[in-house]
């Protein structure tokens, strides 16, 4: 059975990866490019419109030199 993130979860979630984003200075584009996926994946996520695994979640992480905690928080 698949579970679907429930909505305030992602946008509070995609939130935090834009607040952090902007933080470091990168573009859309350029975090984009650093996971290896379509800046509008990124754009869905910080709408709260995307569904991460726990995979993406780590490199998504790492791309932005923070912790997965930082981003759940």
């Amino acid at each position: 059975m698949i579970f679907a993130m429930p909505i305030d979860i992602a946008k509070k979630f995609g939130q935090r990866v834009r607040k952090v984003r902007l933080s470091k200075g990168l573009s859309q584009g350029k975090l984009a490019k650093k996971l290896d996926v379509d800046p509008s994946y990124i754009s869905q996520i910080e709408r709260g419109l995307g569904n991460m695994s726990l995979k993406k979640m780590s490199g998504l992480a790492e791309a932005l030199g923070v912790s997965i905690e930082k981003l759940v928080k």
